[in-house]
Order: structure tokens, then C-alpha cells, then sequence
């Protein structure tokens, strides 16, 4: 009787494990799952990546950055995407340095859904990450690197605003012929590709018009007491300082030029273009400054101030010049994916159309229309036709100069 009962209950087991399904069937069950949602998403979404400061003493441009990409993506998404399909932005931070921008690249071009790269913002980390960005062919086009060699050895770099030796030129001439009463000027530079690159092309056009060059200081990044260089540079009576660098530490020098009773006229590169400057600075010290921008919100460009009015409806902030500069950027690489993207192509053939689409834009008549104006390349990728303005800040605010020099010798 005893045995006819465990025969019976060996019986019921085999049958009911039976009925089960193996963990291997779950497991790939699973598998399969996840690879449809997988293909799902590739099919649904077209990813891009922004690499850009959103940390670190550039953050303040990282925050206007990140800001203009969002808009650009909402607006696209909300218009239908891209061909039926979702674009979506995402975001890496390399802190400004260009010890990180290697390993953002390097996650980027991993990435094996991310078809474009708009960044990076500083020219050291255009640099840094150029050489992983070739290696594996997918564009980077910048909205804010204008060091010269930043375009000139990659075929898969961009950029859609001036070069530095353009800038620099620009500077040195807008103080000969407009402040006319400047003869005299130092410079203080960022110890870095970008201030370097320019104050070089702005030492080289003074010296061609005659202005005088009575001191030349450079910083490193993070400095914080500039009184030593300051009490050096007020005893040669400078008529202007020439500051090649960022915000931060120009709001300092100006801030601490002002507190050793330093009057010398200061001017300031598109580095110094955000508002933290003069949070740093404190108004009444940079009552005054001029500072070079790629672009301006002019009240008679109804483009332009359609995305000022969406900027400031989606994020209650004005947008400002590299917000502009990266809304476009975005709108670049969206263009090329509506007239290249192929579902059925690999990753290597989807990043590869982009650049070349991108190359094709070399002529005004191919241009494209964007609220920072029309953006073509020359053969090294670089933007040559668009001009530089002039800001001041007056009242404790950045307005347009009243004197602005659209034709340069």
C-alpha cells in the first residue's frame, strides 16, 4: 500500500513540472521582449547627444545650452518629429575640462543609438574629444568652440559661428576705429586653447594698426586673486584691458581691477557673454564693458524673437547668445536626419550620411535659415560668413552698441 501511494506522488510531480515552463523559455522569453521593445524604441525615437558644461565654472553656459536644445526638441516633437519619429536630446557634462571630454566622447560614440553630437562648447574639449569622434565617424558639431584648429584636421567636426583669428581681428579693429581715444592696451588671457588662439590673433591686428601693446598676462582656469598682475598692469597705464577668457575669472578682474583703482576702459571676448559675469563682476564695476557676441536679438527679426518668446515661455528666462547658437545646431542635425535617416541602414552608415549632408551646406543658397542667421561651411567644416557684434553693458544690463562694425578691413 505504501509503495503504491509514492508511486502515485512521483507521478503527480513529473506531470505537474511538466506543465511548467523551464527557466530557459522565461529567459528568453525575455530576451525577446526586450529586444522587440529595443527595436521599438530605434524605430519610435532618433537619439543625439549635447555635450556640453553643466557643471564645473562654465556650468552658467552649460545651463543656456541645455536650454536651447530642449526647446528645439520640444518644438520638432510637437510638429510631428522627424519623419514620424521622436527626436530625443541627451545631455553629458564635461564639466568644461578637457581631461573629461575624452570620456564623455568615448560614451558617446559607444552609445550605439546616438547618431549626432552637437557640442562641445569649449574649444579644449572639441579638441580633447575629436580624435574619439573620428575614430568611430559621428559629427560634432559646436556651438561655441571658435579656437582655429577646431574644425581644420576632422572631416567630422563643425561649427556654426566664427573662428578666433576672425574675432580677434574683429576686436582689435573695433577698438582702433570706434574707441578711437584707445591707443594703449593690455591683455589678459585664459591659459587655454581658447583664450590663447585668440589673444594671439588680437596681439597680431593691433600691432598691424598701431595700437600699443604695454603688457600681456596670462591666468590659469579657476584663478581667483588677480591682484599681483593687476598692480603690475596699472602702473603702465593701459587706455583699455583686453580680457581673453571666461566669465568667471573676468568678472573677477574687472571686479578686483576696480577695488585697486585700475579706470582702464575694459573689453571682453564672447566668453564673458553671460549673465553671471556681471553677478561676479557686480554691476557698477562693469558698467561699461564691451564684449564681442556671434549674435544678437535684434527686435526686427521676427524669427528671432518668436524663439525668444518660446524660450522664456518654457524655461522664464531670456535665452542668450549660445542658447540661440545650440537651438540652431539642434535644427542642423534634425535637417540632415529628415533627408538622410534610414531604418534599415547600420549605425555607422546613419552617422556617416549625417556628415555628409552637413558637407553639402557650402553655399548661401544651400545655407540654413536659423534665428542666428543663415549657416554654410567651407571645406574644413568651418562657418566663414557669419559676423561678430558688440555689446556694453549699460545700467547693470548687456545692450547692443551703438556703433556696431559689420565691415571690417
Amino acid at each position: 500500500m505504501r509503495m503504491w501511494c509514492v508511486g502515485l506522488l512521483i507521478i503527480g510531480l513529473i506531470a505537474f513540472s511538466g506543465c511548467q515552463p523551464s527557466d530557459k523559455t522565461t529567459d528568453n522569453a525575455t530576451d525577446d521582449t526586450q529586444e522587440a521593445d529595443d527595436t521599438q524604441e530605434a524605430q519610435q525615437e532618433l537619439k543625439i547627444a549635447v555635450a556640453a558644461p553643466l557643471t564645473g565654472g562654465s556650468a552658467a553656459f552649460g545651463e543656456m545650452i541645455k536650454k536651447g536644445a530642449e526647446l528645439k526638441e520640444k518644438e520638432i516633437n510637437e510638429a510631428g518629429g522627424i519623419n514620424g519619429r521622436m527626436l530625443k536630446v541627451v545631455f553629458r557634462d564635461d564639466a568644461g575640462k578637457e581631461s573629461e571630454a575624452p570620456l564623455v566622447a568615448e560614451g558617446i560614440a559607444n552609445d550605439k543609438k546616438i547618431l549626432a553630437v552637437v557640442g562641445h562648447f569649449n574649444s579644449e574639449c572639441s579638441l580633447a574629444g575629436q580624435p574619439i569622434y573620428d575614430r568611430v565617424g559621428i559629427v560634432e558639431l559646436s556651438p561655441g568652440s571658435t579656437n582655429v584648429k577646431v574644425c581644420a584636421n576632422s572631416k567630422w567636426t563643425f561649427r556654426n559661428l566664427y573662428r578666433d583669428d576672425f574675432q580677434g581681428k574683429f576686436i582689435a579693429q573695433y577698438i582702433d576705429n570706434v574707441l578711437t581715444d584707445l591707443e594703449s592696451v593690455a591683455v589678459f588671457f585664459d591659459n587655454d586653447a581658447y583664450g590663447r588662439g585668440l589673444r594671439n590673433a588680437f596681439v597680431d591686428e593691433a600691432e598691424k594698426i598701431g595700437l600699443t601693446l604695454v603688457a600681456s598676462e596670462a591666468y590659469e582656469r579657476d584663478t581667483t586673486n588677480f591682484k599681483a598682475q593687476l598692480t603690475s598692469i596699472r602702473a603702465k597705464k593701459p587706455d583699455a584691458i583686453f580680457i581673453s577668457g571666461l566669465y568667471t575669472e573676468a568678472g573677477l578682474i574687472v571686479k578686483q581691477a576696480r577695488e585697486a583703482g585700475v579706470v582702464s576702459q575694459f573689453f571682453g571676448a564672447d566668453g564673458i557673454d553671460n549673465a553671471d559675469f556681471l553677478t561676479t563682476a557686480g554691476s557698477l564695476a562693469a558698467e561699461g564693458t564691451y564684449i564681442t557676441t556671434p549674435f544678437l536679438f535684434g527686435d526686427d527679426d521676427p524669427k528671432a524673437q518668436e524663439m525668444a518668446a518660446n524660450f522664456e515661455k518654457l524655461h522664464n528666462v531670456l535665452p542668450d547668445t549660445w542658447a540661440a547658437l545650440t537651438y540652431d545646431a539642434v535644427g542642423m542635425i534634425a535637417e540632415a536626419l529628415e533627408k538622410t535617416y534610414n531604418p534599415e541602414a547600420e549605425l555607422a552608415e546613419n552617422r556617416s550620411a549625417i556628415r555628409e549632408h552637413l558637407a553639402t551646406i557650402d553655399t548661401p543658397e544651400e545655407g540654413y535659415k536659423g534665428v542666428t542667421g543663415l549657416t554654410y561651411f567651407d571645406h574644413n567644416g568651418d562657418t566663414v560668413n557669419k559676423p561678430a557684434y558688440v555689446k556694453v553693458i549699460k545700467d547693470g544690463k548687456f545692450v547692443p552698441a551703438e556703433k556696431q562694425l559689420l565691415d571690417m578691413k
